[in-house]
């Protein structure tokens, strides 16, 4: 009896120190992912809140080249605007925990992706205490190297992420090797993203990729999305059953979401979806007819298209208010790519953004409070391309004040092309990339 109330009293000491293990690990990560990305958006105040300073810190860094420096911790606590601010995100994976009652220290690999796309790989070693419950570094070790060569790995990196409005956190979800573009995200929690004409679902609690079957339609690009009644799947494509579509131009078709067979919605080319009436009856598009790209709408059952601006210049990425009441597209009619948007019969529009950026793709929330957008950081003109450095932006569409959303990183096309909304409307999925 002895032996056995003292291997249930062990038993109820290991459950309770392994249920405070839990907390303090997640707490410890997202203070490390805080550090980072306070660091990167050159949030100084917030950066020196993820530190404890005090004599003892440290910093000490070795190089690829096998250096060692002891680096100054007022460098890292008190930074100067010229190191901080410098964009792109850190991922963080491996994580090896050691937490004794006030002390811990964490072992993690470290993928660091400047705002140029570039990587660079280190090993790192954190040291934290906790202090009125809340646990802060107070010294680091970080081994910087360059990984065994891959002969076979893809000269491009996809980081599918989410960031939540509210907290600013940003979680990667999923690196994947080679491009991929666009994720669309499913109230069941999965997203739809393309891949060199295909699209897969990507489920984010197993993490599990799916091809999803699109028949014939083999050559997707970015531009797809889900019904509002979230039962049916609108793609853009270029490969076509039908002889009398042109060849390699795009066209809209729908589809169950499930997957299944392509049915043709607009019959004219090249044609681009971007949005899907709150009442699921009406499809609108950026299309070029005539040598000029102008927005457009079309029944959902095809017929008869609509043009819906008229200005010279590239307007683009149409897409429906949760209320229906407007259209949010970009527009280069005043020579500089920015938000605008009107009402669903091209009438009263509206421009929304004023800046030097060029400004793309404007996606309402679903409770209608909120547009994410994507911001270039030089002026693109009319385009939007890959591999540019970008920003997403929100802004209160009640008081038009715009907040930066995450650092500059590098991105652009594929990154947020299409609605990317959490259907609560606190985050946002989106891609950003790095290169060989």
């Amino acid at each position: 009896m002895k032996k056995a109330g003292l291997g249930i009293c062990f038993l109820h000491v290991l459950i309770a120190s392994f249920a405070q293990s839990i907390p303090d690990s997640i707490a410890i990560k997202k203070l490390l992912t805080l550090e980072g990305l306070t660091w990167r958006t050159g949030n100084q105040v917030a950066h020196a809140n993820c530190w404890l300073e005090q004599p003892n810190n440290f910093v000490l860094v070795s190089t690829g080249k096998g250096a060692v420096m002891e680096v100054n911790p007022s460098f890292i606590l008190h930074p100067s605007p010229e190191f901080i601010g410098s964009g792109g995100f850190s991922i963080h994976t491996n994580y090896t925990f050691s937490i004794h009652q006030n002390t811990a220290w964490v072992k993690h690999d470290e993928v660091s992706i400047s705002k140029e796309g570039v990587r660079a790989y280190s090993k790192e070693l954190r040291v934290l205490e906790k202090k009125a419950d809340n646990w802060k570094l107070v010294g680091q070790s970080i081994h910087s190297y360059q990984p065994e060569k891959n002969i076979n790995q893809r000269d491009t990196v996809s980081y599918v992420q989410s960031v939540d409005i509210y907290t600013g956190e940003i979680e990667v979800l999923e690196s994947l090797e080679g491009h991929f573009e666009a994720p669309n995200w499913h109230p069941d929690n999965y997203l739809i993203i393309n891949s060199y004409g295909k699209l897969y679902t990507y489920d984010l609690p197993t993490k599990k990729m799916s091809l999803l079957n699109t028949g014939f339609a083999n050559s997707c690009n970015n531009d797809h999305g889900i019904s509002p009644d979230k039962k049916m799947l609108v793609i853009s494509n270029s490969t076509h059953q039908d002889t009398g579509i042109a060849a390699y131009k795009s066209a809209i078709y729908t589809l169950p979401i499930q997957g299944g067979t392509p049915r043709l919605i607009t019959r004219k080319t090249p044609s681009y979806w971007h949005g899907w009436s709150p009442d699921g009856k009406t499809l609108t598009y950026c299309a070029e007819r005539n040598g000029n790209y102008d927005v457009y709408t079309i029944p959902v059952t095809g017929g008869e298209e609509k043009r819906i601006t008229t200005s010279e210049g590239l307007d683009d990425g149409p897409e429906y208010s949760p209320d229906g009441q407007y259209i949010y597209y970009n527009s280069y009619k005043t020579g500089h790519m920015q938000i605008w948007r009107m009402r669903p019969d091209g009438s009263a529009q509206e421009q929304l953004t004023f800046d030097d950026q060029s400004n793309w793709f404007a996606h309402p929330s679903p409770d209608n409070q909120w547009i994410v957008y994507i911001a270039y950081m030089s002026d693109e003109k009319q385009s939007h391309l890959f591999g540019k450095q970008v920003q997403l932006r929100l802004m209160n569409l009640k008081t038009r004040q715009i907040k930066n959303l995450t650092p500059v990183f590098f991105g652009g096309q594929g990154t947020i092309n299409v609605p990317s909304w959490s259907a609560d409307s606190k985050k946002v999925a989106f891609i950003s990339y790095s290169i060989k």
